[in-house]
């Protein structure tokens, strides 16, 4: 076969997988959407879908997986589709288990300590001076709120670090530790009732 027809022949099956591709965007998932008797289009996959999203948004997006899920969303979703505790955050602690209880309608539960402790706000502190730039630490943080490069110090960008604790086991120097957040007047809230 000469150049040309191979070229032919692959531009063909790029253009087929292309259209195909194409087609397939364009199908409904089956989670998506539900008929019913008579095919109707019932919204229960979009029902389903906002149920996640307004879970998702009372979860504190710390994206710690300290759940067992790898974030808040997975977490969120396992809640509506795998009927997981709504015990399982730390870092929501108490408050959000009843938050989440009223919501869901779900009884209220003690917090799983075995997942890990309610913690006070809290962002991580390099010392800079004793950062080696192994860069492990940019690999574990969920939020990308380290920044560095290969053999140069490692900095947090503390308006971005959620405090998940991520970024700790793997450091071999042990030049990251958590401090509490402060507060200051553009962050502060009223508190939730207990």
């Amino acid at each position: 076969m000469n150049a040309l027809a191979v070229g032919l022949v692959v531009v063909a099956t790029c253009g087929l997988v292309g259209v195909l591709l194409n087609w397939l965007s364009e199908r409904p998932l089956a989670s998506a959407a539900h008929t019913d008797d008579e095919g109707k289009n019932t919204g229960h996959g979009q029902a389903v879908e906002q149920l996640i999203e307004d879970i998702n948004k009372k979860l504190p997006q710390t994206q710690c997986a300290q759940c067992g899920h790898p974030g808040c969303r997975p977490y969120a979703t396992a809640i509506v589709l795998e009927d997981a505790p709504i015990n399982q955050c730390p870092p929501g602690g108490d408050v959000l288990i009843t938050e989440l209880s009223e919501f869901l309608n779900k009884p209220v539960m003690a917090l799983d300590h075995a997942r890990g402790e309610n913690k006070a706000p809290q962002v991580a502190l390099i010392d800079e001076s004793v950062c080696i730039g192994c860069t492990l630490c940019i690999a574990a943080c969920p939020v990308d709120a380290i920044v560095g490069a290969s053999r140069y110090m490692h900095t947090v960008i503390s308006d971005q670090c959620t405090g998940c604790e991520l970024c700790l086991p793997p450091c071999p120097v042990d030049c990251i530790e958590l401090v509490a957040t402060p507060v200051t007047l553009a962050q502060w809230r009223w508190p939730k009732p207990a």
